[in-house]
């Protein structure tokens, strides 16, 4: 029952974990895509119009590029620390399951996300 009650939880908070560092996400990328090809692209155009958009509100830097990527860093970290403790011995060769590899990912894709945004507002 603890065992099926984990593997729920883990579940969930990959679910949740996605959905919230999906928008940093996505202002990262149209960063990239729109300094990387000419205004006249379709693409970069799009990517810039992503940029603008967030740009012309504070609450989005401070609420989607700082606050939701932090969430999923303590999230993660609470949620791979409770998994490891509560873990049962696998075996030597036992692959460890999707949903805690991708609360791993998503954590550290967080981390990442947040030294970019910190290390950019400091730059300025």
């Amino acid at each position: 029952m603890l065992q099926s009650h984990m593997r729920t939880l883990i579940r969930l908070v990959a679910g949740l974990q996605t959905a919230l560092i999906f928008p940093a996400i996505l202002f990262l990328t149209a960063v990239l895509v729109g300094t990387g090809d000419p205004p006249q692209y379709e693409l970069a155009r799009v990517a810039q119009g992503i940029v603008t958009w967030y740009a012309a509100r504070i609450w989005t830097l401070w609420l989607l590029l700082l606050l939701l990527p932090l969430a999923v860093l303590a999230a993660g970290c609470l949620t791979l620390l409770r998994s490891s403790r509560r873990a049962v011995e696998l075996p030597g060769d036992a692959p460890a399951p999707v949903a805690t590899l991708f609360v791993a990912g998503t954590t550290f894709t967080s981390a990442g996300v947040l030294a970019v945004v910190v290390l950019h507002m400091l730059a300025n």
